[in-house]
């Protein structure tokens, strides 16, 4: 009686003004994560903090943002789905005001803690409320709209904050956040509404171990994941033992929750096959997408000599590939098996960041911009579906906890994704240097001849040393550019071993019964 009255509930409003406020606050608050990337070196010299000092202003946010997202159901639940989304709304609006205030750095890490804390609830509640707001034949129409926000909104995120940072004031990228925010809170305040078996559920009992160690396994786990290159990983003794810290928290967290009767987070869902597989390739997902993102800005800046904002615009074309693809996959997804479409995307994917191993110090823009606006159109193909299908097989009271997994993957994806692609950066240019500088020696006929063009006739002068540090910081950019290839190597790899995994997937079947219409 109560799964039929679950699928005759349809929502009082239009699913497409409900889409629309809830992906408003998740827009805001996913732009938010990469936005301030750019702005650090400013907020560092404004606030008179250091280039390490001033990371803390991502570190904080990142921290908070993971210990919510995966408790968002359960606070729903507890609070009450609709109330707690927008009191999320309203401490990221109030704390985006205060770090646009904020006039030392220890009050702007604060307010950023608040920030992640209030934003992390927003993309999972999101994601659940469109699944249960649309009839399952136009759920792929759904994560298309979704796909959207947490897709597109980190790759204009660095183009958007920089050219904020060098027209206005770094402070204006979180001051605009008041006017979207008010604005959400107004939409969702009118159209989102709770479903009966949230309406009517008691409030579940307070799980406190489980959210303590919650809070500790993920915290130390994106604490050491945004350290651990600048603290030369398990060489340190703080990265060794917060590790250890993690991971114990973490077994210990899973015994719980699975002994727990009302678990803050149901890891039982993990033994749904659509949901496993689709959660592992949104891992892999994550870290491509983060990857990519983190790499080429990078690339353009220090080995090309791009500004910041337009290293950003070079990287920005992959968010038209993804809105048309996205737009395009919407109406596939009813047509096409959701499967095949996830092995067109992630091969697609593999080919376009297989172009960027093809870079070296002379490319035109047009060598960046391309493989980037293929790589946004293969990202609709894997993110529509592969949502699609992950949560597709699952029942809505399974939902708002699914999503929240579901979008901390991703994102701890994108974290491993960082971590590894600027480890791989910095040892890869080591060992490529190594193995280069055995060639700088006075028998190397080539090293002979351009130390000869570079003005030096042998000697100790003034001229040879100049020769000798021209030739060394060339041999620099060299070994860096080689490291960048092989990174992009191992992703495009990645990719393709995503190709086949993609056929675990089980085919999401229509549900029977009384369909909403619209």
């Amino acid at each position: 009686m109560a799964n039929g009255a679950q699928r005759e509930w349809t929502p009082t409003f239009n699913p497409w003004l409900i889409a629309a406020s809830v992906m408003l606050a998740t827009f805001m608050e996913v732009l938010d994560t990469s936005v301030a990337n750019v702005a650090l070196p400013h907020i560092a010299g404004n606030l008179s903090a250091t280039p390490e000092e001033a990371t803390w202003v991502l570190t904080s946010y990142l921290v908070s943002n993971a210990i919510i997202l995966p408790a968002a159901n359960w606070l729903g639940r507890f609070f009450g789905r609709k109330r707690f989304l927008i009191v999320c709304i309203v401490i990221f609006t109030a704390s985006s005001a205060v770090c646009g205030a904020a006039a030392s750095l220890g009050l702007l890490i604060v307010a950023r803690i608040a920030q992640g804390a209030g934003g992390g609830a927003l993309q999972p509640i999101a994601q659940a409320v469109l699944m249960e707001s649309f009839p399952r034949e136009k759920r792929g129409s759904a994560m298309a709209v979704f796909g959207l926000g947490v897709v597109v909104a980190p790759i204009i995120g660095p183009t958007l904050g920089g050219w904020i940072t060098d027209n206005y004031s770094w402070r204006w990228i979180f001051y605009i956040n008041i006017p979207i925010g008010i604005l959400a809170v107004f939409m969702a305040n009118t159209f989102v509404e709770d479903p009966p078996y949230i309406r009517d559920q008691r409030p579940p009992r307070i799980d406190y171990l489980g959210f303590g160690l919650m809070a500790l396994a993920l915290g130390t786990m994106q604490l050491v994941l945004d350290k651990g290159q600048e603290e030369e990983w398990f060489s340190s003794r703080f990265i060794t033992w917060f590790t250890i810290l993690s991971v114990t928290a973490a077994i210990a967290f899973v015994i719980w929750e699975l002994r727990s009767k009302e678990p803050i987070v149901d890891l039982r869902v993990m033994a749904n096959r659509n949901f496993a597989v689709g959660t592992s390739l949104m891992i892999c997902m994550g870290i491509v997408l983060y990857g990519t993102i983190a790499l080429l800005p990078l690339f353009l800046q220090t080995l090309m000599g791009y500004p910041a904002v337009e290293s950003g615009m070079a990287v920005s074309p992959r968010g038209f590939g993804a809105v048309t693809s996205m737009l395009i996959v919407g109406r596939l997804i009813n047509r096409v098996r959701g499967r095949y479409l996830v092995m067109f995307g992630f091969s697609v994917l593999a080919y376009s960041i297989y172009l960027f191993s093809k870079i070296n110090l002379e490319i035109s823009i047009s060598s960046i911009v391309w493989p980037n606006i293929i790589s946004g159109f293969a990202m609709g193909f894997v993110f529509v579906p592969l949502t699609t299908m992950a949560l597709g097989t699952l029942s809505n009271e399974q939902m708002g906890n699914a999503s929240g997994v579901f979008n901390l993957m991703r994102n701890t994806g994108g974290s491993v994704g960082i971590a590894t692609v600027t480890t791989m950066l910095a040892r890869g240019a080591q060992v490529h240097q190594a193995a280069m500088v055995a060639h700088l020696t006075p028998y190397d006929p080539a090293f002979q001849q351009r130390l000869g063009q570079m003005g030096a006739r042998g000697g100790g002068g003034v001229a040879t040393q100049q020769a000798f540090a021209g030739i060394y910081g060339i041999l620099v950019r060299q070994a860096t550019l080689l490291s960048y290839i092989d990174i992009f190597r191992v992703l495009s790899f990645l990719c393709v071993l995503c190709v086949p995994a993609a056929l675990l997937f089980e085919r999401v079947k229509k549900k029977s019964g009384p369909v909403a219409m619209h």
